[in-house]
């Protein structure tokens, strides 16, 4: 499949898509999808009668493509639809899904083509329920993953510690009742802003990203000070725990505040600084830094 910013291209066929920057997703034509895969001339009537059957078996789908958002957009705060342009260089509204909800439609749609990403799925359930009975096999295979994208032993470790850092910190929030993803999110933004300076969003757009995740795309460095800023703040909820919302935020920027002084006193003894532009698509580059 081949790509750009508004476009995919899959056997020859458009699949159009905008960019939902604050979910840090796509928004996919669901009806493009639908003449692709279902080999239909009428993907409208197709998605419509499509519609009606999810509903019909039970499938919340359709309400939750209605309560999609995107910030900046022409449309009202709530959305299921876009205006994306036609063949015929017009814009019209239709109806979009994000990529969950996308591979949600494909595994209704009987078609040989949809059984690639129907395969693909079951795979990846599969490999989810083995993971649960041996959480090792996860860490192996995400092992297996980075060796596959170019990462060295040694990042790859680093991070699977990272990883580990993380976990511990999630578990003492969770105990204290957050629970929320947006919630985790907030803390993350307010402990990256701390350490780094830049808030998430301003992380992933100086290394040039857009979903990739961000600590896929650090430095070593820049993995060890946002795990001192983890492994901080875990302490501080061991000892203060806090419970309110307003207290948690509080002791992510405590714990960014101690990675801070780390970078802070890193580039004044080395003349350079700590946080990178660079990102996984130049591994080299990622690795002489990390050496």
């Amino acid at each position: 499949m081949k790509e750009n910013n508004k476009i995919a291209i899959f056997e020859q066929k458009r699949i159009r898509r905008e960019r939902n920057e604050e979910q840090q997703d796509w928004l996919f034509s669901i009806v493009d999808i639908c003449e692709v895969l279902a080999e239909t001339d009428r993907p409208r009537k197709y998605w419509s009668d499509l519609k009606k059957k999810l509903t019909s078996e039970g499938s919340e789908l359709s309400e939750k493509i209605g309560q999609l958002k995107m910030e900046g957009s022409e449309l009202c705060e709530n959305i299921g639809q876009l205006k994306m342009k036609a063949s015929d260089g017009k814009y019209y509204l239709t109806d979009v899904a994000n990529s969950e909800q996308l591979l949600r439609i494909i595994q209704s749609i009987p078609s040989k083509k949809a059984e690639p990403f129907k395969m693909w799925l079951a795979k990846v359930g599969s490999e989810r329920l083995d993971e649960i009975a041996d959480p090792e096999l996860a860490i192996d295979r995400a092992f297996e993953t980075y060796l596959k994208k170019g990462y060295s032993e040694k990042w790859i470790n680093q991070r699977i510690k990272s990883m580990e850092v993380r976990k511990e910190y999630t578990n003492e929030l969770q105990a204290r009742g957050v629970t929320e993803k947006a919630d985790f999110a907030i803390l993350t933004d307010e402990m990256t802003q701390a350490w780094s300076g830049k808030s998430v969003r301003a992380y992933k757009r100086f290394k040039g990203l857009h979903k990739e995740s961000l600590r896929d795309n650090m430095t070593n460095a820049e993995l060890i000070l946002n795990m001192l800023a983890e492994v901080t703040a875990t302490d501080i909820t061991k000892n203060d725990n806090p419970q309110s919302m307003a207290e948690h935020k509080s002791v992510a920027r405590r714990g960014g505040g101690v990675a801070k002084s780390a970078r802070l006193q890193y580039e004044k003894e080395t003349g350079k600084e700590l946080v990178s532009s660079l990102n996984a698509l130049n591994i080299g580059k990622l690795e002489e830094v990390n050496e």
